[in-house]
Order: C-alpha cells, then structure tokens, then sequence
C-alpha cells in the first residue's frame, strides 16, 4: 500500500518547478586563469593538465552548481548570488523533465544574496507559490530541496523552524581559491538538512509554499541550516520589476548604534538609537540626510515609530524600505526632539 500524506503531496508540487544550476567554463580559459593565480607563486609548477574525463561537451569543465525554482512560468527562477557570482563562466538550468536551457543572470543583490536569472523556455513552466515569511512560528514544519552536493538532484528533507531573525557570517570560496565573505541577517534557521549545493533551493512549508531560499549551514554542526526569508526575496523582485535593477534604499549617514556603553562612554541621555558620527563625510553631500536637514552629532531615535536598537539597527530598518519610499525619522538633538520626513534614494 502507498503511503498517502500531506509532505508527499507536497513534494510531488514542488519538485517540478525545482531547477539544477550547473556552472562550466571553457578549457583554455581555465587553464590560462589557474595559470596567472598560482604561477607567479609557484614558477617550478609543471604545465597545468586538466584530467580528459573531467572534460565535457565543447571543451566545457563544470566547476560548480547549485539550485534554484521557478516562480514565474515564462522561466524566471530565484537563486543565490553567491550561486552564480562567478565571472566568465556559463550557466545551464536543468528542469525535472532534464531539459536543459542556457541562463543569463538579470540581477543580484549583494545585501541579500538574492539572484534572478532567466530561462527561455518554448512553453510555460511549472512555477512554486511565494508564501509568506512574517507568518512563520517556531517548530512549523518545513521541507528543503536542492541539488545536494551537486549530485543529487531534487534532494529533500525535512526539518522544523529552529529559530528566527538569525544572524550569520557566511563565507564561500571561489574558483581559483579566492574567499569572500557576506552578512546576513533576519535568517530562518532549520533543522532541515541544507547541504553544498542545496543553496538556492526553496524552503517550503506543508502546504507547498515558498517560506525561504536555501542559503547556507553551518559546518562541522548538525542540522543547522540557513534560510532567506522570502519576504525578502519579494523586495528584490518589486525593485528589479519597477526599475529593471535590483535598488537598494539610501539614507547617506555613517552613524554608531548606541548602548548602554556607549552612551556611558559617550556621556549620551539616551541608551539607544542611531549616533550620526562627528566626523567628515558622516552625511554624504546631496544624499537624503544631507537634504533633510540632519547633521553630525544627531540621535536618530525612531524609524516611523520603531525604535533603532542594537537589536534592529537603523540599517535593519532601512532595509524593510525601497528606493523612494517616504520614512519617518525621530530625532534628538541636544534637548531637542523633533521628526522629520524623508524620500529614500538608490545606493549609489
């Protein structure tokens, strides 16, 4: 007898809009790259020979992979930054019926290692629903899926919602051994197997909707996977929708995050907020602060209404805008308290 229940209901929705990203790069080319990175290094190095067997169609190497889904059914597909940051390379998307489609990279995000990407299929394709991730409790279940280890296609597994609003330093190693380096913020964090590869794939809830974009795990711990809220992947597309480019919000301060030492040390009369610094360049010339009014030595208190906290920075808050939304501002100055209004502009 089969076995009937809601997961493999679920699994059976989704798999089909879950896509396998493949990464090659030409012979020579790689040759010539390895060549310059560790040559002047190692000049006694013999000639660099990659092995026959790893050589593909068209003298391609596949020098990495990793997942993605499509929630648009003319061949839109979210994934990770990192996942497709790679220079002078090729990317291929492998649907589940193992077709194959060239991609080309519409916009990524640095901020939060958000990427769009594009097929052309001749039909529509299957798509995946965005949920919604502000909704999501603690012990909710939920299912990963991805191309494991850049191995196994459409691997999923399944997991809780172990924590909420997770910090984490994520670092990833690039081709030629270079290390970059990303901070992430306002992260799901689930006991569901997330594994190399994994990242880009989606995070779903029971019911078969997008909660997250598989993102990173921690190594050396088990069962401790990260995920990107897809609520925030829904700002991406909002801002690459209205201005064909991903665009992120501008205040134009560099500022110190009060607390309770910092305001001792600093001798301030408040224990939190945003402390703009006394320094040159604090307030960027003709940026949204500068036309405000703000000036070195202001608290910025509140954000329309929230306080700014080393909990939620003014940057947290800034990030829940969009280049040209209107904010609130509560500001200190001295013994002055006052709000001003501000039109966010597009980082430069």
């Amino acid at each position: 007898m089969k076995e009937k229940s809601r997961i493999i209901t679920t699994i059976k929705k989704v798999i089909p809009a879950v896509v396998s990203i493949v990464i090659t790069k030409r012979l020579r080319q790689l040759e010539e790259e390895l060549r310059e990175r560790f040559y002047p290094f190692y000049p006694l190095l013999p000639p660099i020979q990659i092995p026959r067997e790893m050589i593909g169609p068209g003298g391609r190497i596949r020098i990495g992979g990793g997942s993605g889904f499509i929630f648009d059914s003319s061949g839109l597909i979210l994934s990770n930054r990192h996942v497709v940051s790679e220079p002078n390379v090729e990317y291929t998307v492998i649907t589940h019926d193992e077709k194959r489609y060239p991609a080309r990279v519409l916009a990524t995000d640095p901020t939060t290692d958000v990427a769009i990407i594009k097929i052309e299929p001749k039909k529509p394709l299957p798509i995946v629903k965005l949920g919604d991730s502000n909704e999501l409790e603690l012990g909710q279940t939920v299912l990963a899926i991805g191309y494991a280890l850049g191995i196994f296609r459409n691997t999923v597994s399944k997991g809780i919602i172990s924590g909420l609003s997770r910090a984490i330093v994520a670092r990833t190693k690039g081709l030629l051994l270079e290390e970059s380096e990303e901070r992430l913020k306002g992260l799901i964090q689930t006991d569901a197997a997330v594994n190399l590869g994994n990242s880009g794939g989606p995070l779903v809830n029971v019911f078969g909707e997008v909660i997250g974009i598989n993102v990173a795990a921690v190594i050396g711990a088990e069962n401790i996977g990260f995920a990107i809220p897809i609520n925030t992947a829904k700002k991406t597309l909002a801002s690459f929708k209205k201005y064909g480019r991903i665009a992120r919000p501008f205040l134009g301060v560099r500022y110190l995050t009060i607390n309770k030492q910092v305001q001792q040390e600093l001798k301030l009369p408040v224990g939190y907020g945003a402390l703009i610094i006394k320094a040159r360049g604090a307030i960027v010339l003709g940026s949204p602060a500068d036309k405000a009014g703000l000036l070195p030595g202001d608290i910025i208190l509140e954000c329309n209404g929230k306080k700014i906290s080393t909990k939620k920075t003014l940057s947290d808050h800034l990030e829940e805008f969009n280049a040209g939304d209107k904010i609130e501002l509560t500001v200190l100055r001295g013994t002055e308290k006052f709000r001003i209004k501000i039109t966010l502009a597009e980082r430069p």
